[in-house]
């Protein structure tokens, strides 16, 4: 991958962890898709793992810690795995395929932590379901929102990748 598309790579991602300190509805966030282009799109696996934690890292120094962080965090990691497994197959349905999973994967771990963690519902097989339904909404807008933003960030990297970093021929 050259200089260019990593800092191309970089802008998207920092880019993406910025935009989760803007007014947004609950839940329509690119931070799930931010994790799944930096899986997709950075060959250094490292770097593809770590970048996205440190840019939530940063964006969370502004807005702060909860008890749930680790959750949040271990989900952020596999969507990057995710987007590790579909980095040589990046086409529409494929991209959102994982998108749709990453979004239901990062909402049932972190309900169960919820559910686990929080006291709000009863440790039960009852309060677990109960801590999902309550969550329902958030996941609608979350896969919507997760979807929205994989478009937004694949979309503006192929046209970057395509049209400023590709060299030019000069006609003369």
């Amino acid at each position: 991958m050259s200089n260019a598309r990593v800092w191309g790579a970089l802008v998207l991602i920092f880019g993406a962890a910025a935009a989760r300190l803007l007014p947004h509805p609950a839940n329509v966030t690119p931070i799930i898709a931010m994790a799944l282009f930096a899986g997709a799109t950075l060959t250094r696996k490292p770097l593809a793992l770590l970048l996205p934690l440190a840019a939530m890292l940063l964006s969370d120094l502004v807005l702060g810690f909860h008890q749930q962080m680790g959750a949040v965090y271990g989900s952020i990691v596999l969507v990057a795995l995710i987007g590790l497994l579909v980095q040589k197959n990046r086409k529409v349905p494929v991209l959102a395929g994982a998108s749709v999973a990453s979004s239901l994967l990062f909402f049932a771990i972190t309900n169960f932590t919820v559910w686990f963690q929080s006291g709000m519902y009863p440790r039960t097989g009852a309060g677990l379901v109960q801590c999902y339904i309550a969550a329902l909404p958030f996941l609608r807008n979350g896969v919507l929102g997760d979807l929205a933003f994989t478009a937004v960030l694949f979309g503006a990297y192929a046209l970057m990748t395509r049209s400023v970093l590709r060299p030019s021929a000069v006609r003369a």
